[in-house]
């Protein structure tokens, strides 16, 4: 059974969404403020949690920034507002989707079942070197922990994921919309700002100066490489 971690402080919302995921046999832990919604995600491993942006206590951002300090487990943002700015800044914080309210419960568990899908899809990959070495930027791919310099980085999952990608095919210019299906999945929901919001944020922790990057270079019009 998969499992479900549903955050909101709207208790009729979260029991609506528990009835309805119980039916498809998913197990689902509830929480009403971000708190909890943090505790619960170190305590525990859930498939995907669906987290309410407007909460009391952690908002929904911060709670799913500090999620992914330690957790690659999907995110989906519930919001009340439609714009473009929720959007981007739930991406930002390293949502992997979102959905505005009301919304139709069908669409959402449809979202829920494609992300999982795509989540706990298993790939045979070649033996890869478990330590990356490329001048004064070091990664470790057992620990997940990265350095320049001696210094440690701190990168969330998605970031890692993009890095170690890049590093692994140096020169190799990958679009935005391979870097989406590699890194979020073919049937990723995302855009192509959502890569240029996820570069934006690892070129500002490895790069001296994120304007004239060393590492992470723009192929202007196709996509992203790493210079070696």
């Amino acid at each position: 059974m998969k499992k479900v971690l549903v955050v909101d402080d709207e208790k009729l919302i979260v029991k609506g969404i528990k009835f309805s995921l119980e039916q498809d046999e998913m197990t689902v832990t509830p929480a009403y403020n971000g708190e909890d919604a943090l505790e619960l995600a170190k305590e525990k491993e859930f498939d995907i949690i669906l987290l309410d942006v407007m909460l009391p206590g952690l908002s929904g951002f911060e709670v799913c920034q500090a999620i992914r300090e330690f957790s690659d487990v999907p995110i989906i943002m519930l919001t009340a507002k439609g714009d473009d700015m929720d959007k981007i800044l739930g991406l930002e914080y390293g949502a992997d989707d979102y959905i505005t309210k009301p919304f139709n419960i069908l669409e959402l568990k449809a979202r829920i079942k494609a992300i999982i899908r795509r989540n706990g899809r298993k790939t045979v990959v070649e033996e890869k070197p478990r330590k990356l070495v490329e001048g004064d930027l070091v990664i470790d791919l057992d620990s997940r922990r990265v350095s320049i310099a001696g210094k440690d980085i701190n990168l969330t999952a998605k970031e890692f994921n993009i890095l170690t990608l890049l590093l692994f095919h140096p020169n190799h210019v990958y679009s935005r919309d391979d870097l989406l299906k590699e890194i979020w999945g073919s049937d990723a929901l995302g855009d192509g700002r959502t890569v240029d919001v996820h570069v934006r944020r690892l070129r500002e922790k490895i790069e001296s100066n994120p304007g004239e990057p060393k590492y992470i270079q723009t192929k202007w019009g196709v996509g992203y490489y790493f210079k070696k």
